[in-house]
């Protein structure tokens, strides 16, 4: 009975969602140089504008919103995955090194083979696949337990971001430069190039992730249990995890490491749809929601090309972290 009242609700979340970060998207696109209505980026996504608006909304601005659209959604399904499966709310690709471990990726390519932004990509697609190839061999043992691939997932973390601190400093001042401004994560200068990948990525894994949706909520009931109920454990386990190192590579790759939407759109979403389990719908549609919501007020308050996003969501992801923390040790003192 409980699950069927939570569906309807997760249901009317969604809509709700979908709705706010498609007024959100059109909104976003009126900002920048060049202001425009809402009615005039309406007009011209359905090939009523002229040629100047045309350029404007379809070159410039629409890249930027669907890239931050499929990237939050990408993140959000990721940690929504690995938080589920490890049983942590710290079981994010952040918190575990996958995305450091992108970031090693594409710091290799940049530093050593001084490759252009599609050779970055597939850097930083092989080091998260190859992070966490690492972090699941360590962490197995009889398994994956979700204590010590969080525990595993910190300590390479920290070792990564060490080797990428090692690679910046023995880079030339250009190549450090270009290394650093990728690290921060952002959407500046992002183009149709760079939506493709993440686009074919997100329409063919995000399905698979939905449609294990029920077998992830049986796993977080334990593995007997899940056994039980005749679910493959071990089988889908092994396919969620890939398709979340895959979204969460691919998102890393086409916009930079970017924090904060990974740990908190799936526990946010849980809250909004007052829901025990894993919703990965509501997350998509949170994480995009946030990416572009941050997006937004990062360009009204620092214009056009100033402060990259992920900075922002940086931050504010630390304080985030910081209340999840204090929250969780008042829990359990009381």
């Amino acid at each position: 009975m409980t699950a069927l009242r939570e569906r309807p609700v997760a249901i009317r979340r969604a809509i709700l969602l979908a709705v706010l970060l498609f007024g959100l998207g059109l909104v976003s696109m009126t900002t920048g140089d060049y202001p425009m209505s809402v009615l005039d980026v309406a007009k011209t996504l359905f090939g009523f504008g002229d040629a100047g608006t045309e350029f404007i909304v379809t070159t410039l601005r629409l890249p930027r919103l669907l890239l931050a659209v499929l990237v939050g959604a990408a993140l959000a399904v990721s940690g929504g995955v690995l938080q589920s499966l490890s049983g942590n709310p710290l079981g994010s690709p952040d918190v575990i090194g996958f995305t450091h471990g992108s970031a090693t990726g594409a710091l290799l390519v940049i530093v050593l083979a001084h490759g252009g932004s599609g050779d970055i990509a597939l850097g930083a697609l092989a080091g998260g696949i190859a992070t966490a190839l690492v972090v699941g061999a360590l962490a197995f043992r009889r398994g994956v337990q979700g204590h010590r691939l969080i525990l595993v997932g910190i300590g390479v973390s920290a070792m990564l971001v060490s080797a990428n601190s090692y690679l910046i400093t023995r880079a030339s001042v250009q190549d450090a430069y270009a290394a650093q401004a990728w690290l921060v994560g952002g959407l500046n200068g992002r183009g149709w190039e760079q939506i493709v990948p993440v686009a074919v990525a997100v329409l063919v894994l995000l399905p698979v992730a939905f449609g294990y949706g029920r077998q992830l909520a049986l796993l977080e009931m334990g593995d007997d249990s899940a056994k039980g109920l005749g679910v493959p454990v071990e089988r889908t386990r092994g396919v969620l995890i890939a398709v979340a190192v895959v979204l969460c590579a691919v998102a890393t790759a086409a916009a930079g490491p970017i924090s904060f939407v990974a740990l908190a759109a799936p526990q946010l979403a849980k809250r909004l749809t007052r829901s025990a389990k894993p919703v990965l719908v509501c997350s998509a549609l949170l994480g995009a929601l946030l990416l572009v919501a941050s997006d937004l007020l990062i360009r009204l308050g620092f214009g056009e090309d100033g402060l990259p996003v992920g900075i922002a969501t940086g931050a504010v992801g630390g304080l985030y972290l910081m209340w999840l923390l204090s929250s969780h040790w008042r829990r359990d003192r009381g």
